[in-house]
């Protein structure tokens, strides 16, 4: 009987044999080389930035590890770091809210159906494909005092011939500011009109008959609708303004008198005109940081993607 019932038992199942691990790892030998040139000439520099360092070619005898003297040095000694960081907020805060205003305005204009849409819309689009220093170049000219606009006020008896605006401090800034809503509406604009188009007619038309004015519907229907767009878009267009270095720099040059330099731009002139490498990386740690938290805590408290409205 034992005999019988082992000859009856099932064969074993064959063994599969296991997959060699060589296929699955040769995607990731093939773009290993180009992973470590990424890692050389992108990652290190950028984690090189938070070494606490004194690094100036033109004084190579202290070159050396720092500490934190360079982190002492912005928030005690150095008064134009604080000048420069107040600026830049006042910048953020001016440029943002503005450039929300009227891309919110144009927004809604270019949403409604008229006659030449099409071609309205490419007007008001247009300045964003503009670069930053040919934007900076062609106000340059407009503010020129010999052939820009203060000229032609001047002709008509408004100001003075020879009125440089970029060159006079209580000026400049405005100067400054209008220049950059030329080029940075348009972005608001089209992140906003993306959005509007998405909200459905029926919602207006049962709001209509319900006997809601103009101003509630965009009170209660558009703006809970656009909330995710305009804070995404503040808060990448803030981002941006706080970084904002060619316009100014060609614009102004941080003048008159250092009134128009923001933080990113003192940055770069700490680096290339003062050569003092240790403490620029040191300022831009410091403004990572400021990015970094100002991010997180306007996420926060916008409650960005958040379902309530």
């Amino acid at each position: 009987m034992a005999q019988a019932a082992a000859v009856a038992k099932p064969p074993a199942p064959p063994r599969r044999r296991r997959a060699s691990a060589t296929p699955r790892r040769l995607p990731y030998l093939l773009i290993a080389p180009a992973a470590l040139l990424m890692l050389g000439f992108i990652a290190y520099p950028v984690l090189s930035v938070f070494y606490l360092q004194n690094y100036n070619p033109t004084k190579p005898w202290r070159n050396g590890y720092a500490g934190f003297d360079n982190f002492v040095q912005a928030f005690t000694e150095d008064p134009q770091f604080w000048h420069t960081l107040t600026f830049s907020a006042k910048w953020v805060f001016v440029e943002v809210g503005l450039q929300l205003l009227f891309g919110l305005a144009l927004a809604l204009i270019v949403n409604q159906t008229f006659v030449g849409r099409a071609l309205g819309r490419a007007l008001v689009f247009s300045p964003w494909a503009v670069s930053g220093v040919l934007t900076s170049a062609i106000w340059v000219l407009l503010y020129n005092s010999q052939t820009g606009i203060t000229r032609y006020l001047a002709d008509m008896g408004i100001g003075s011939y020879g009125t440089s605006w970029l060159s006079d401090t209580s000026t400049v800034f405005p100067a400054a500011v209008v220049a950059d809503l030329w080029r940075g509406v348009p972005f608001f604009a089209i992140l906003i009109l993306a959005d509007l188009q998405s909200v459905s007619k029926d919602l207006y038309e049962a709001a209509e008959v319900d006997g809601a004015s103009r101003s509630k519907q965009f009170r209660h229907i558009t703006l809970p609708h656009l909330k995710d767009a305009i804070v995404l878009s503040t808060l990448l267009r803030a981002v941006w303004e706080f970084n904002n270095v060619d316009l100014l720099y060609t614009l102004t040059g941080g003048g008159p008198a250092g009134e128009t330099t923001t933080l990113p731009l003192y940055i770069a002139n700490t680096n290339v005109d003062a050569h003092n490498f240790g403490y620029a990386s040191a300022l831009t740690t410091v403004a990572f940081v400021i990015l970094l938290f100002f991010s997180m805590v306007y996420l926060r408290l916008s409650k960005f993607g958040g379902e309530g409205k």
